[in-house]
């Protein structure tokens, strides 16, 4: 596979190959490589390309070459190098491959079994298609900014990078189900990743109910669809999150905070709850403050009730539920040292996971353009002095 990409979602997709045996060429800007590099978090807050948090988490497992595809001879050695891919990975604007000479038609050309995977912001078609974005315009586009937050105040943004995660899984499920194409008909093709649109799918039932009633769902903050005591509050060390359904389950509820006055009938259905939802929190409030975030989801969860708490990067880190399913491993880099990586987002029966660490910058020149292609070390030397690798 040859990986064209770069920041988050691109890259995202391509890990999920590569830790699971794709071998990935991930190819980068000679000097400067993959944007990501330069973005933190650095250890002491010390910029270093080749101790980029995001970069080293989303780039385990990848061989890394530099080429500067904007010159002829490092086109030209791109397309040597298709020979050996079955696969190409890119998340440029759509623009930018067909101005390299690189689109998909052209690579059809030379190579009509290929699969290529173009992750952008908007596809590969429609009015969009060059527009630039960040991780809010698209989470506002994408129409989850509008359905995020409390009804009287403005719309909210997560605070991870959602959009890039999602795209990255979508790029991921399509080239393999692209590939599953070309080994059942022998005919590659291109698959549209619209970062966008994926979160335009998850927009839970707020597509059909306008499309059924005309009207818009609206932000409902942590009292959504009439419930009260459904959501995160305050508690002595963090934040619980109280699940008060279903119906038959609130009188555990009660029991639980030992509050005689949440037994009251007036309580014992959600139109109840909602009804009453500020009476509801004022009993609630000085029992949670009084107890920590582990204790009541604990307590909550041995009596049936879906309680959950907030959980910090420390919290899942020792996570012992976490650990006992091995969910994370320790990889050791050259340059960063030793990290703490989760190993994927499922668990394949009789698959492993092969998390090595990501790649310095040029690593693989050698192994690449010398055993693979062939070239020789002073064919190397002098691409290198002409800025191509």
């Amino acid at each position: 596979m040859l990986d064209l990409t770069h920041y988050v979602a691109g890259p995202y997709a391509t890990r999920l190959m590569a830790t699971q045996g794709a071998d990935v060429i991930k190819i980068e800007r000679p000097g400067f490589g993959d944007p990501s590099r330069h973005l933190g978090p650095f250890p002491d807050d010390n910029p270093d390309p080749e101790k980029s948090g995001l970069f080293l988490a989303l780039n385990c497992s990848k061989k890394s070459v530099t080429l500067d595809l904007k010159k002829s001879t490092g086109k030209n050695i791109f397309l040597e190098m298709l020979g050996w891919a079955d696969v190409v990975v890119e998340n440029y604007q759509p623009r930018v491959m067909a101005s390299l000479g690189l689109d998909y038609e052209t690579l059809k050309g030379i190579k009509p079994e290929l699969v290529m995977t173009s992750i952008s912001n908007f596809g590969q078609t429609g009015p969009y298609r060059d527009y630039s974005a960040r991780e809010i315009n698209l989470y506002a586009l994408g129409g989850l900014m509008y359905i995020t937050g409390d009804p009287d105040r403005e719309p909210l943004h997560m605070g991870v990078r959602l959009a890039q995660y999602g795209a990255g899984q979508n790029g991921f499920v399509g080239t393999l189900s692209a590939l599953w194409h070309r080994d059942s008909t022998g005919q590659g093709q291109q698959v549209d990743v619209a970062i966008s649109e994926y979160l335009s799918t998850i927009l839970e039932n707020a597509l059909s109910q306008y499309s059924y009633t005309g009207s818009n769902f609206r932000r409902t903050g942590n009292r959504g669809y009439g419930r009260a005591a459904w959501g995160p509050y305050p508690c002595k060390d963090g934040y619980v999150g109280v699940i008060a359904g279903p119906d038959h389950r609130w009188p555990q509820v009660s029991e639980l905070m030992e509050i005689g006055a949440l037994a009251d009938p007036k309580f014992d259905d959600r139109a109840g709850r909602g009804a009453n939802a500020d009476e509801l929190d004022g009993l609630m409030l000085p029992w949670l403050l009084e107890h920590r975030k582990r204790e009541i989801f604990e307590k909550a969860q041995d009596m049936g009730l879906a309680f959950a708490y907030v959980a910090s990067p420390e919290d899942i880190l020792g996570w012992e539920h976490l650990r006992e399913r091995d969910y994370f491993t320790k990889v050791l880099h050259p340059v960063a040292g030793e990290l703490e990586y989760p190993v994927g987002p499922y668990q394949p029966r009789g698959i492993d996971w092969e998390l090595n660490p990501a790649p310095t910058l040029g690593q693989h020149n050698q192994e690449v353009y010398g055993d693979l292609l062939g070239f020789s070390k002073e064919d190397l030397v002098r691409l290198r002095e002409m800025g191509v690798v």
